[in-house]
């Protein structure tokens, strides 16, 4: 990692550093699925985007620097890639090779946790998926947009159609 890199707070937290609590990325995914509901301030850490955050203002922004260090560095992506994974088992989400869907033995339990009218997953959900576009996993983003759009938002009646918006715009 160069020095611009190393100065970048999303890219040294991928890189082993540590969040504004002293948390690792590996601390917090190894978290049960009940701390990755409560906790709040996280989520704008392991998946870091363009805008500032209204609930944490120590979280780390996109920068051209981050762009081009998840580009460049194959680590990084696959660091996020298991974040991602991780959180596709907290919805009750896998991936299959028909693209991700949910999970026959998670799904419904985990559901009643998330799946209703404005419930703040359905931020995170935004959040992940335009954190993935940027930052080199567009395929991922794209199939996780898929799975909300065309599978659990026509059958819950639970996503209000400002989110839909949301998760429609979230990857470009």
């Amino acid at each position: 990692m160069n020095l611009r890199a190393s100065s970048d707070p999303a890219v040294a937290f991928y890189s082993g550093g540590v969040d504004h609590r002293g948390r690792t990325l590996d601390d917090i995914l190894a978290w049960d699925d009940a701390d990755l509901e409560s906790v709040h301030d996280y989520i704008q850490w392991v998946f870091p985007t363009r805008q500032p955050s209204g609930v944490n203002p120590h979280a780390p922004l996109v920068t051209p620097i981050t762009v081009e260090s998840f580009t460049a560095d194959t680590r990084l992506r696959a660091r996020l890639r298991r974040a991602f994974e991780r959180m596709l088992r907290f919805y009750g989400l896998r991936e299959t090779s028909e693209g991700i869907v949910p999970d026959p033995a998670r799904f419904a339990a985990r559901a009643r946790i998330w799946l209703h009218p404005g419930n703040h997953n359905h931020l995170r959900l935004t959040r992940i998926m335009e954190s993935l576009a940027t930052l080199g996993l567009p395929d991922e983003a794209r199939a996780l947009q898929r799975c909300l759009l065309n599978r659990i938002a026509p059958t819950s009646g639970h996503v209000s159609p400002a989110t839909l918006e949301f998760w429609k715009r979230s990857v470009r």
